[in-house]
């Protein structure tokens, strides 16, 4: 058993030197651990390259695609010919002691291709705790179980879809990898085939990784943008219906521009009141949900989790709609392109 530790950077010099040493620090001997750099302008790559003169387990490589997809698969295409196993890590996130090593017991205990791992968002103002606040919550996700967790299980569950850690390599191999030409979502289509080739997702309840979010409203924003964008090409490129979950926020950028059409044809009776009523009630529902996540925490800055929320809604909503329904959308496929590790 060797493992391949995989991590797409883009301008993470703010977190790449602890995110390495803490995930090297109690992996297996044998792991190699590869930093697919998309053209970091802010010095990641000279961060990581000090580290490889200590740190024989170390490599880097560039992504010219710039896409965390393609840089997975690039690494595994030039350096994971004898790996057995694949963790997929992030630059933004924080991991627990022995993460490696655990998510490997799991893979052995539950027999699973993949194994997943929840997600905490964690907040260092007080913007970024009422996001946080929303995406913990089924206001922000509306009840993903790697978002807000497992309830009722001993150890965790077989799932459809969970927040990427370990694959095995062979299977990984078997159904493509991932799409890189997919930006967004590309977890989720990748589940999707390994579910389709009768491969098995563990979503463990034993770890949970924590997640720096966006520090503002229009970061969010395009954050979602791009998330929605994602999930519509995963829905086209495999005729997949829309969850109920994903449906809500689908319809938000009608209710909105409802409520816009109203204020330009009936700003006055009650005919507007008609037209913004959806729009309204979801941002009362948003709003609403925020004072109670506040109330229930004590803290004011939770307030924040309700435009936070609405953002997100938003912005999946624009971005699912303007892919699904692009005159222009075309199926992705994958791709080939080399680089050479450095």
């Amino acid at each position: 058993m060797s493992l391949l530790i995989v991590i797409p950077t883009l301008n993470e010099a703010a977190q790449i030197d602890a995110v390495i040493a803490g995930l090297l620090a109690e992996a297996p001997d044998d792991t190699l651990l590869v930093v697919a750099d998309g053209g970091s302008t802010d010095g990641t790559p000279e961060i990581v390259r000090r580290q490889m003169a200590a740190e024989p387990r170390l490599r880097l490589i560039h992504n010219p695609q710039r896409l965390q997809s393609a840089g997975i698969n690039l690494a595994v295409d030039l350096l994971g010919e004898r790996r057995t196993h694949l963790l997929r890590a992030d630059a933004h996130a924080a991991y627990p002691p022995r993460f490696a090593g655990q998510l490997l017991e799991e893979m052995a205990r539950t027999g699973a291709a993949s194994v997943t791992v929840a997600m905490e968002t964690v907040g260092t103002d007080a913007f970024t705790q009422g996001v946080a606040a929303a995406q913990n919550s089924i206001l922000g996700t509306g009840g993903s179980a790697h978002r807000i967790g497992l309830s009722g299980t001993s150890g965790g569950r077989f799932v459809d879809h969970g927040h990427h850690a370990l694959m095995r390599l062979a299977d990984f191999r078997a159904v493509g990898g991932y799409d890189p030409g997919q930006s967004h979502n590309e977890d989720a289509e990748l589940d999707h085939r390994l579910r389709r080739a009768g491969r098995k997702i563990w979503l463990t309840d034993r770890l949970r990784i924590r997640y720096l979010p966006r520090r503002s409203l229009g970061a969010l924003y395009r954050q979602y943008l791009a998330h929605g964008r994602g999930r519509a090409t995963t829905v086209m490129k495999h005729a997949l219906p829309l969850k109920p979950r994903q449906m809500a926020p689908a319809l938000v950028p009608v209710a909105v521009g409802l409520a816009g059409l109203g204020v330009v044809l009936a700003p006055v009776d009650a005919g507007w009141l008609l037209l913004a009523g959806p729009a309204l009630l979801w941002a009362v529902l948003c709003l609403g949900f925020g004072c109670l996540l506040a109330l229930r925490s004590r803290r004011w800055a939770v307030l924040w989790s309700g435009p936070a929320a609405m953002a997100m809604h938003l912005g999946w909503g624009v971005g699912f709609l303007r892919r699904r329904f692009s005159p222009r959308t075309t199926r992705t496929g994958r791709a080939g392109r080399r680089s050479t590790p450095s």
